[in-house]
């Protein structure tokens, strides 16, 4: 004599009372945690991929600045000395005018607008200077210098230095 369990065995089949229907409903919640875990990954690699100028960055071993809620301006200077705002070309006659439209949208906030100076390791230092001088003569004293990770550490993830903002 053979016993049945709880499910009814198939001796007891009567209707629809004994079989489980189909969960017709969808769990939403593993896709929002993946969809904002990818949200998260875009939002972090975003902004490293946007400067479309390519330029040969020394390599350092600082760590990163952490930026504003406000987008930083790119300045770049390529190894043939081209200078980019963002991804447009600046003819050096333009850039103190172009930096003090920069500085002028910025006067009524309590911090100066935040500029990322990307400038090619093979550049002369002079050469960085003179750009890091104009920016200063503009009023725009935050400065951070883009650099890559040093050899032997993990992989080159852009990282700034921020030596700005000394009081002066």
């Amino acid at each position: 004599m053979a016993m049945s369990g709880p499910s009814g065995g198939a001796g007891r089949r009567r209707g629809r009372g004994g079989r489980r229907a189909p969960m017709a409903d969808i769990n939403v919640t593993p896709l929002v945690d993946v969809m904002l875990v990818l949200l998260i990954i875009f939002m972090i690699t975003a902004p490293l991929l946007a400067s479309a100028v390519p330029i040969d960055l020394p390599e350092s071993r600082a760590k990163p600045v952490e930026t504003e809620e406000q987008e930083p301006v790119q300045l770049s200077i390529s190894a043939d000395d081209t200078l980019y705002l963002g991804d447009q070309v600046v003819p050096e006659a333009e850039l103190p005018a172009r930096l003090d439209a920069i500085a002028r949208e910025n006067e009524g906030k309590d911090k100066p607008r935040q500029i990322m100076l990307r400038a090619d390791k093979g550049l002369d230092y002079g050469r960085v200077m003179r750009i890091m001088g104009e920016l200063n003569r503009a009023g725009l004293t935050r400065i951070a210098l883009v650099t890559t990770g040093a050899e032997g550490e993990a992989p080159a993830e852009a990282a700034v230095t921020d030596g700005s903002d000394t009081g002066q």
